[in-house]
């Protein structure tokens, strides 16, 4: 008798193992691309500014909106997002080219939490609130549900946040423009959760940097133990090369259209 309860305890272990491990297969986290300066996917359309959406984590959440709404709109349309599916919206910092879609947006769907830094014009906030939105002014880390969580403001002349996912693959840090400086912000994502960085990727703002300072911005995400690398956006050519360079087949190709699929 003691026997047959033993084997039935291990192989209800076992299919309980079984049925979370095909959970996770079924539902990975997927962010895709929605707006860049880069294309991914033929059809979509290319502008100047960022926006992606993450899927698959306990609240789906728009990170920032691109430029024109009627791209972005158009984008969104193409690639089969749904903005009513969009439970929170994060913005990254007070530029055009990552808040130009966001009113269109909400006209579409306000049932939504906006996390602005706080740093944000009450003129912009007030916008906000009028289109029924909530707004969540954010100046320190935070958890905004379960594994996912923002930097903080960040920086002395352009604020900017950034947000970061715990996977069990490790961090994965998405960034608007970095205008607080990417490896700071990588630095201060492994600050508030000590783990390894699986990705980094969105705009890193190293227009105009010379070939040596961009590889000494390399060198410290080798040094910090970032495994993959999309840099896009406001990062240059030539540092996209640069880091296509360095991390070979953990290089990350950006641009609209792009899915990123994180399993476990």
């Amino acid at each position: 008798m003691k026997k047959i309860f033993i084997l039935s305890l291990s192989f209800l272990l076992i299919f309980t193992v079984l049925g979370k491990m095909s959970s996770l297969h079924a539902n990975p986290i997927t962010i895709t691309i929605l707006y860049d300066n880069y294309l991914f996917s033929e059809g979509t359309k290319t502008d100047w500014g960022f926006s992606c959406i993450i899927e698959g984590i306990k609240k789906t959440i728009l990170f920032d909106t691109g430029a024109k709404s009627e791209i972005f709109f158009f984008n969104l349309n193409k690639l089969n997002v749904d903005p009513k599916k969009v439970e929170f919206v994060v913005i990254s910092h007070n530029h055009g080219d990552h808040t130009g879609g966001l009113f269109s947006f909400l006209n579409e769907n306000n049932e939504v939490s906006v996390y602005l830094p706080q740093s944000f014009p009450d003129s912009f906030v007030k916008r906000v609130e009028d289109a029924k939105a909530k707004v969540v002014s954010v100046d320190k880390p935070v958890e905004i549900c379960k594994d996912v969580y923002l930097t903080g403001e960040m920086g002395i002349q352009i604020k900017e946040q950034s947000l970061i996912l715990n996977t069990n693959r490790g961090l994965v840090v998405i960034t608007g423009c970095a205008h607080p400086g990417i490896v700071n912000i990588v630095r201060r994502a492994k600050e508030v959760l000590d783990k390894d960085i699986y990705l980094v990727f969105g705009g890193f703002h190293l227009l105009r940097l010379p070939d040596n300072s961009i590889k000494e911005i390399i060198e410290q995400f080798k040094e910090m133990g970032v495994l993959k690398v999309g840099a896009t956006h406001c990062t240059g050519d030539r540092a996209v090369e640069l880091f296509k360079e360095a991390y070979g087949e953990n290089y990350v190709k950006m641009g609209v259209g792009r899915v990123i699929s994180i399993s476990d």
